[in-house]
């Protein structure tokens, strides 16, 4: 493992005497890790690190090289820019768009975004987004379960992006990850949507949980598709997940949830630029169809 130095134990070091931009670095690293829903140790296994080195510079207290911070951000899927902490200085168009936008809303923000959409013809057609609606959420949102449902009662094809990424890869989303990387399953991932736009004009849509991490996979999502975003809290989450029979999230339950509370704040931004939300929690699945119905059709405005 390529360690440069010897380093404390997590939380050692008092928090007066932690380095803000380290502290910052810290906070960054751990939420774009959640994001992609990548564990400490696949992300110190690929940036040929150790996790406890990995640890301190989540916590603030690693005090990382160039290199090093290089080797990180490519184990997480990022520009390294964006690790530390700016991507917005690369040229001056960047800088004075940034200046626009310094400060502003989220409303305005996401008025922004979607003037630049149609500005540079990546905004989707209304029309044709309109036909189209795609769930979004974590697994165990219901997105498969509720999602044919509603296909059934629009009366239109019911999609999983995972299946239509396993065409297009040739092999299981298991065996995707295992052979290529995360980096390979999210371009597989990017052309079966590219694909299941152009092929079906109607649709409703079951996304994976981790598409979100991806802005350009979730800008064309957002162009082409009347989005909802179905919620539940992070124990419903992980109930469900084991109820379908998968008991891996339970091996570790209690770091398994706290990584999946971890996940869920860091994804939650990206999930709410959706056109509608369901909370599903608590609800049973006969009300939470009706709730996912009713805003669906009325924004296909179908009454």
């Amino acid at each position: 493992m390529n360690d440069v130095n010897p380093v404390a134990e997590p939380g050692a070091a008092k928090e007066e005497d932690k380095n803000p931009l380290l502290v910052a670095l810290g906070e960054r690293l751990r939420t774009l890790r959640a994001r992609r829903g990548l564990t400490r140790k696949a992300v110190a296994l690929a940036a040929d690190v150790s996790e406890r080195y990995l640890a301190n510079l989540e916590y603030g207290i690693g005090n990382a090289s160039l290199l090093i911070l290089d080797q990180v951000a490519r184990a997480i899927h990022c520009p390294m820019a964006e690790l530390i902490g700016d991507v917005s200085t690369s040229s001056p168009e960047w800088l004075l768009i940034r200046e626009q936008l310094d400060g502003r809303s989220e409303a305005d923000l996401r008025r922004a975004r979607l003037a630049i959409g149609q500005a540079l013809g990546t905004g989707g057609e209304q029309q044709a987004k309109s036909k189209r609606v795609a769930l979004i959420g974590l697994r165990g949102a219901g997105k498969s379960t509720l999602g044919k449902m509603l296909a059934d009662d629009l009366d239109m094809p019911f999609i999983e992006l995972s299946r239509e990424i396993e065409k297009v890869a040739g092999c299981s989303i298991r065996e995707i990850h295992d052979l290529y990387g995360t980096n390979a399953y999210r371009r597989y991932e990017r052309r079966a949507l590219e694909e299941a736009i152009q092929i079906y004009p109607e649709m409703v849509l079951a996304t994976p949980g981790g598409l979100v991490s991806d802005p350009a996979t979730l800008n064309l999502l957002l162009a082409h598709c009347t989005t909802a975003w179905l919620q539940a809290d992070p124990e419903e989450h992980m109930s469900r997940v084991a109820a379908q029979g998968d008991l891996r999230p339970m091996a570790a339950s209690a770091e398994a949830m706290d990584d999946l509370k971890r996940i869920l704040a860091g994804r939650a931004a990206f999930y709410s630029k959706a056109d509608l939300s369901v909370d599903t929690s608590g609800q049973t699945l006969e009300v939470s169809f009706q709730a996912l119905r009713e805003q669906v059709r009325t924004a296909l405005n179908l009454g």
